[in-house]
């Protein structure tokens, strides 16, 4: 009898999740390159860079992809995400460190098609060395903590603003 009833116990609950499993399945996503809407990337990047959203919200919980076109150069100083990032070059070479102080000479480069996958925590930073384009997808809802705080251009603005 005690097998009977845990064996529809974990019947009940598999067919749950199939259930809540269907019921969440997102509908499909056909972006043409033309379609997407480019614009200033969020205020926690440093002015220069273009941003859209390809599919998701990132500021929500759930699926995201996101992408960030960068000038030669452009610099993303140390920081982290609670989540795990994944992260593909699309155009151009993009250089990626890790650790809390960035180091150039440390950092290694990834060229058009390489990815990386940024484990939720790890120290990390990054570098456009040409200009490039990188693609982002991860579990929302998207953050992003600098090591140093005062590398947070959100928080210098909000600093200038208050002055």
């Amino acid at each position: 009898m005690r097998r009977i009833l845990i064996g529809a116990a974990v019947a009940i609950v598999f067919l749950a999740g199939v259930v809540i499993a269907q019921e969440a399945k997102p509908s499909h996503v056909l972006v043409s390159a033309t379609d997407l809407k480019w614009g200033a990337p969020p205020p926690v990047f440093e002015k220069g860079a273009s941003f859209t959203v390809v599919s998701g919200d990132p500021g929500k919980p759930g699926l995201f992809v996101v992408r960030l076109k960068m000038p030669a150069g452009y610099k993303i100083a140390p920081h982290w995400h609670p989540t795990d990032e994944h992260v593909t070059v699309l155009a151009g070479t993009f250089a990626l460190g890790m650790g809390e102080k960035f180091d150039q000479a440390t950092m290694k480069e990834l060229p058009t098609g390489g990815y990386a996958l940024l484990p939720a925590e790890m120290r990390h930073y990054a570098m456009a060395k040409t200009e490039a384009t990188v693609q982002v997808h991860g579990m929302g809802p998207f953050q992003l903590t600098y090591v140093n705080p005062g590398d947070d251009p959100s928080k210098r603005a909000a600093g200038k603003a208050a002055n």
